[in-house]
């Protein structure tokens, strides 16, 4: 039986870095047992790699929106991604 991944790239902007918010991604991702990785970007968003069932990635782009405490996001942006392989965890990239 095969399992059909969803896989999206997401662009978080606002008050999301120095406020743990890849640690916080990344703790909400291996809840919904996503694979994927989290970094922070130059401008001053966070990107990520989520992957994983239509309802788990669906959750998380819901969570991105809420953050941890302390940050303030203003915007989300995801498109479907299209992936040479699937990572075996989740990660924040430096």
């Amino acid at each position: 039986m095969t399992t059909s991944l969803d896989a999206f790239r997401v662009r978080i902007t606002g008050g999301v870095q120095g406020v743990g918010y890849r640690a916080w991604a990344r703790g909400q991702a291996l809840q919904l047992g996503l694979t994927g990785w989290v970094r922070n970007e130059a401008d001053g968003s966070v990107s990520a790699l989520i992957i994983g069932s239509q309802g788990a990635t669906g959750s998380m782009l819901e969570r991105f929106w809420s953050g941890p405490a302390g940050s303030s996001v203003s915007d989300v942006k995801a498109e479907e991604a299209t992936l040479d392989e699937v990572p075996s965890d989740f990660r924040i990239v430096r």
